[in-house]
């Protein structure tokens, strides 16, 4: 019987001369040297996709995640750890529909991430029944616009570079941020008529920084030598390199306690002036200087969460002074920039620039007065005594549960810490529920990209952290909840298909615990049954086996282990894996805490 004739898959007529219109997209993504390519695969971008296959040859590297969500959070990770982006794909509505918590995470959390995304064809001749149909918004890029810093649709092919260009620079600047570029699915597959000018090599890619005012950082040195007890809270100083030297300049400078607020890791956990996590620091301040930080009530005030009120930690004279980025580029939606601070001297800069000329005119002046400095000198060992206090009852509160089954968050962070603590280690975002900032000594800024966020994004911001490390030599640990790993498991893929070893350490207390806890405050409030609270908030019956899953997905995993005595070994085996290119996860049971 002879075969039907299947529909030609060649072109009837010859291939454009100057190829095709996505080829200039793939062209300015190389161009811009972006190092790697998250994505799910979409339909809308398949004239793109085949740019960048054919026409890039797929450098750089397309990596294929399980949900758009999770190829922005492995941007988000990425930037958090090391300040540079990655371009991102995501399907058209329904794509960046699925993307867009990770795009809100990404933007409260001031990540740079040049998010690509597509849309049918504008041209209603070109949509095909139904699905370009659905697939086409007016316009697409509000459905993000209230947390991205920029959104664009060019209209032709030639408004694509220049928008590119913009769209880089507006990312690029501080405070920086994701940016969102909907490419017409049309737009993408037409063929190429004409030569298109990229923009040159030569061109500076985003603006400088932002410089202080030097009079008015000057009036904030004078303050500053006039306090008895100054306390520095820097928020996202350390998103830069140099932010942490910088900081123990100015703080040693200055004799001055330091309360981190951990959007990044500002300054070292075991520096004698870190006072982070302990409130009585603000008890006698009379100046507290913010620096890169919009969170200045978290650290200052006690937080009563039955009713809702707040009392702050410092006196009331006390005096507020103001480095940053002040209200640029604060959404109109989401109000992740806090309440307005009462600073009497408020300094737009980049305190990458700031706070080394601040640390030098403090130098000048405390340079000139013996008083100035034998001031310094005291209150730098009195501050030195509280934080040494401070990591002592630390140290002796982790002992409290030692020999618990199922297992405390202390004797899990120690555990591991003995085995990687003579490996050049890094953390992700949870770090064992502040146990690892409590007691290990964090002292490099590259070791810890800054605090957790929301559920639902350790595993994909992890697997970002862990590509930004990758081939340094670096063991990457990310303590992993349960709820978190539940919304996103198809991340451990990824991390096998693309090569990304992490040891994945799971904090595994069968709960959205946080939310129990919040339940718990509530019942005894009203005076309701507290062992009601699990309800709607228990992750057991059935209790999931992450060893198998993890397994199922090719990793090397352990457990669940209960006792703590065991611990040590199967971190170290695990461990050994990732030495060898391995994803690993150890399936630990815990507490009912964090």
């Amino acid at each position: 019987m002879e075969k039907k004739k299947t529909e030609k898959t060649v072109r009837d007529r010859p291939l454009p001369k100057l190829g095709w219109q996505s080829d200039v997209i793939a062209d300015l993504i190389k161009l811009y040297d972006f190092p790697y390519i998250p994505l799910n695969p979409g339909a809308s971008y398949r004239g793109l996709h085949d740019s960048l296959v054919n026409h890039n040859d797929n450098n750089p590297p397309m990596m294929v995640c399980q949900h758009e969500k999770i190829a922005v959070q492995i941007g988000h990770g990425y930037a958090k750890a090391c300040g540079e982006p990655l371009a991102v794909i995501v399907h058209n509505v329904v794509g960046l529909l699925h993307s867009v918590m990770g795009v809100y995470y990404a933007y409260i959390d001031r990540c740079p991430i040049f998010i690509i995304g597509a849309t049918g064809p504008m041209d209603e001749k070109k949509r095909r029944p139904r699905v370009d149909w659905d697939h086409t918004a007016n316009v697409q890029g509000t459905a993000v616009r209230d947390f991205v810093k920029w959104d664009y649709q060019p209209g032709g092919i030639h408004g694509v570079p220049d928008s590119f260009a913009r769209a880089y620079s507006v990312m690029m600047t501080q405070p920086q941020g994701p940016i969102y570029m909907c490419y017409d699915a049309w737009l993408q597959e037409a063929e190429l008529e004409e030569p298109v000018v990229l923009p040159p090599k030569t061109q500076q890619r985003s603006p400088s920084k932002f410089a202080p005012d030097q009079t008015a950082l000057g009036k904030i040195a004078d303050r500053l030598v006039e306090a008895d007890w100054p306390v520095l809270m820097p928020q996202y100083v350390g998103r830069v390199e140099s932010g942490m030297s910088d900081m123990v300049a100015l703080a040693e400078t200055l004799g001055a306690p330091v309360s981190d607020v951990q959007s990044r890791l500002n300054f070292p956990t075991n520096h004698p002036l870190d006072c982070r996590l302990n409130p009585k620091i603000f008890n006698d301040a009379d100046v507290i200087l913010t620096l890169d930080c919009r969170d200045w009530e978290g650290r200052t005030h006690k937080n009563d969460r039955v009713n809702r009120t707040m009392t702050p930690h410092y006196p009331e004279k006390c005096d507020w002074l103001d480095i940053g980025f002040a209200d640029i580029d604060i959404s109109k939606w989401a109000m992740g920039y806090q309440k307005f601070p009462p600073a009497s001297q408020r300094v737009l800069a980049d305190t990458e620039l700031a706070i080394p000329l601040l640390t030098q005119m403090l130098k000048d002046r405390i340079g000139k007065d013996s008083k100035l400095a034998k001031g310094v000198k005291e209150r730098a060992a009195a501050v030195k005594e509280i934080h040494d206090k401070q990591r002592a009852k630390w140290a002796e509160e982790a002992k409290a549960a030692w020999d618990l089954s199922p297992i405390s968050l202390p004797r899990l962070a120690a555990e591991v810490f003995s085995v990687i603590k003579n490996e050049d280690w890094v953390i992700t975002t949870n770090a064992f529920e502040d146990w690892a900032i409590k007691t290990w000594d964090i002292d490099k800024g590259y070791r810890w990209p800054g605090k957790a966020l929301g559920t639902g994004t350790q595993i994909g911001i992890g697997l970002g952290v862990a590509l930004a490390h990758r081939g340094k030599g670096r063991l990457v640990v990310d303590c992993q909840t349960d709820g978190d790993l539940m919304f996103d498991v198809g991340a451990l893929w990824t991390a096998t298909k693309h090569n990304i070893p992490m040891l994945a350490v799971m904090h595994n207390n069968r709960a959205y615990y946080n939310d129990w806890e919040h339940q718990i405050t509530i019942a005894e409030q009203r005076g309701t049954d507290v062992n009601k609270a699990h309800i709607g908030m228990d992750i057991f019956g059935p209790n999931v086996d992450f060893a198998s899953i993890a397994r199922g997905f090719g990793w090397y995993a352990e457990g669940p282990i209960e006792d703590p005595k065991e611990i040590a070994g199967a971190v170290r085996r695990a461990m050994e894996k990732v030495k060898q290119g391995i994803p690993a996860l150890v399936d630990t049971i815990t507490q009912h805490e964090g």
